[in-house]
Formats: structure tokens, C-alpha cells, sequence
């Protein structure tokens, strides 16, 4: 059900650089290296509010591994820009649950200085690493607070984060002294966006942060244990049609064929009833979901629009209170942090499965 993504050294000008392998970037002298033993796995036993779902427990605080200490400076073309490591980062500010929850993941914990735009509580196996890491923003901070922050590198789970009116343009912030790193699987441009995202995509992903930060032991071991888990789950077979129901109300918007809700409900054995749509979320007229008839809706549980507010506005409205999937309550939840790539993917599969097997 996927396997462990290969990770490729590329070599740029005075520099060597670790990155996950994607067709058609710039730079792509690459040098295929073996794949590494991932024997090391990690324990997987956390509960999410989701429902009975496993996460990555986090690895202990983690150290920079000697052997890769000396292969910086390292160059990373993340979504465009290059971005050149002259040594592991040591002040990081995350902005969204995506990036910090990778960074709890992977014992780095100790380097975080600032978190910011969070989209909810970390899962239980975290939380006692969170406690301390001061909240700088409930939403994407201004450059202001960042900059007040002093870090190193700002890690960002969407590439809007980075603007004059957020945590400030990444070249300003370059400038400064501030390197800037953007979740991968959220670029946009042609050539760098994941088309579509896989969960070879996802562990790459883990495998550049574990490069970038020194600790590629960390990330194997996270990768090793999400694969273990991912290996495990047993899709529905049911042959069931779904709508992923992130948002909305008078248009909602909707898990498309080619992001991470695609890559879920795939994953959990479920058609997507948007999947001919070449995007990661879409706009979808009530009328057209209607016409569709999924069997089973998937409600993300949101703080400003929750599961209980999405069943409610189903029920309500004419059009949707007749879908069998609605009287018979045939809904599936998950919480929103684990909608986009990160390290809860994985359970959130496992959770849908289970909440298949609930619904009979």
C-alpha cells in the first residue's frame, strides 16, 4: 500500500544538498543513492480525538547525527526558492499544525521558539512536549512577531504564509538573516506541486526535514514507523462512493482528486466522488453532490466549522436531508490537522477504517 520513498542527493554549485527526488525541478544531476535499512521503527499508540487512531510517538529529543554534520552546507529548492543550509537550524518558528507536529515528531522540540497558526490541540503523544513553546499567533504572525522570536528559520505549511502582510516575504526574511522552508506537499507552481500527492510524497518529505535539521536517524525511524503502521491497515472493500466535506455552507469545498484527501480516502478504500477534479480542494455546488449520491460523507472537524455544524446544515437543508447518507447518518469524522500532509495521515486512514466498520 506504498513503500518508502527513495531520497536522491542533487548536486548544485559549490554546494552538496539532500532533497527528495521530483521530476522536472531545476538542478536534477541527481545520484541515485541505496535505499537505507529502516529496521528502526517507533512506537505507534496515541489516541486522536478523531476516534481510536495511532500517531508516530515522538522520537526522544534528537541529537545531530556526527555523520551529517559535515555535509553542509546543504541547498534545498523548496517551491522555487533555493534555500542554502550552512548548518542545522537551531531557533525555528512553525507556522500550522503540519510543520510543528513534524518537528515534535522527529525530537525537535528543543529548536522550536514559536509556534504559530495551529489548527488545534497536538495529539496526546505531544502534548507534554508542547507545554513550554510559546504560542506567538493564533494565526499566521506578522513579521513583527516573528522576527521578536530570533529564529533561525521560519517553517510554514503553506506558502501564503509567507507575504508583507504575514510572517513577511521569504527574500525579505532571507535577507535578514531568517532562512524560510515550506512544507513541500503545499506548493503550488507547476513542476513542484504533487500531482498527485502520495504517501511516498509524505515520507520524502519526512526524509528532507530529518536532512535539513541533521537528524536523518529520526526521520528514518518515523518513516519506518508510519509505513509499518500504513502497511497494516486492511482498506474497506465495500466499494463505497464519498464526499470529503472540509467547509463551506451556500458552496461547500471539497477533498478533490489529487491532495491529501484523495490520498486518504484511497488509502481507506473509498471512491472520492470529486476525484476527476485536478485539484487538492474544489468548490462544489450542492446540487452536483446531490446528483452524486455518496454513500458515506466525511466531515473534517474544524474549531470555526465543526462536524457537529457540517451534520446539522446536511440535515437542514432540503436537498441534502434526502441523501440516504444523511438519514442514515452515515458519516465519517476527522480532525482537520490530519487533512493536510504530516505525520497524522497515516491515522487518519486508520481511523476512517474503523469508523467504516462502526457504520456497518
Amino acid at each position: 500500500m506504498g513503500r518508502v520513498a527513495d531520497v536522491r542527493r542533487i548536486r548544485t554549485p559549490g554546494a552538496l544538498c539532500s532533497a527528495p527526488y521530483r521530476p522536472g525541478r531545476p538542478h536534477a544531476r541527481c545520484i541515485r543513492l541505496p535505499r537505507r535499512a529502516l529496521a528502526a521503527t517507533l512506537p505507534l499508540a496515541a489516541l486522536l480525538l478523531a476516534g481510536c487512531a495511532t500517531s508516530a510517538a515522538p522520537a526522544e529529543t534528537a541529537e545531530p547525527d556526527a555523520a551529517t554534520a559535515t555535509g553542509y552546507p546543504l541547498t534545498i529548492d523548496n517551491c522555487g526558492t533555493e534555500v542554502t543550509f550552512d548548518a542545522a537550524p537551531e531557533r525555528v518558528v512553525t507556522v500550522k499544525s503540519s510543520t510543528y507536529e513534524l518537528m515534535l515528531a522527529l525530537g525537535l522540540g528543543d529548536r522550536i521558539v514559536g509556534v504559530a497558526f495551529t489548527d488545534g490541540p497536538v495529539p496526546e503523544a505531544y502534548s507534554g512536549l508542547s507545554d513550554e513553546i510559546p504560542v506567538l499567533s493564533d494565526r499566521v504572525p506578522s513579521q513583527e512577531v516573528t522576527l521578536a522570536a530570533e529564529p533561525d528559520l521560519v517553517f510554514a505549511g503553506w506558502e501564503s504564509n509567507f507575504s508583507a502582510d504575514g510572517a513577511g516575504e521569504r527574500d525579505t526574511l532571507e535577507q535578514l538573516g531568517v532562512h524560510t522552508y515550506v512544507a513541500p506537499a503545499a506548493c503550488k507552481a507547476e513542476g513542484y506541486m504533487p500531482d498527485p500527492l502520495t504517501f511516498d510524497e509524505v515520507f520524502a518529505e519526512f526524509a528532507e526535514a530529518g536532512e535539513i535539521f541533521g537528524v536523518p536517524a529520526a526521520a528514518e525511524g518515523l518513516v519506518a514507523g508510519q509505513q509499518a503502521a500504513l502497511d497494516e491497515i486492511v482498506p474497506n472493500d465495500d466499494g463505497l462512493t464519498a464526499l470529503w466535506y472540509s467547509s463551506g455552507d451556500d458552496t461547500p469545498y471539497v477533498g478533490a482528486g489529487i491532495g491529501a484527501p484523495q490520498m486518504i480516502m484511497d488509502a481507506a478504500g473509498l471512491t472520492n466522488i470529486a476525484a476527476d477534479v485536478h485539484d487538492t480542494w474544489t468548490s462544489m455546488g450542492w446540487e452536483a453532490i446531490v446528483d452524486a449520491e455518496p454513500d458515506v460523507i466525511v466531515l473534517v472537524d474544524a474549531a470555526w466549522n465543526t462536524a457537529d455544524q457540517k451534520i446539522a446544515l446536511l440535515e437542514q437543508n432540503p436537498a441534502t436531508a434526502a441523501l440516504p447518507a444523511v438519514q442514515q447518518q452515515r458519516y465519517v469524522v476527522v480532525d482537520f490537522p490530519a487533512t493536510e500532509a504530516g505525520v497524522r495521515n497515516v491515522s487518519a486512514v486508520e481511523s476512517i477504517v474503523a469508523q467504516l466498520e462502526e457504520l456497518g
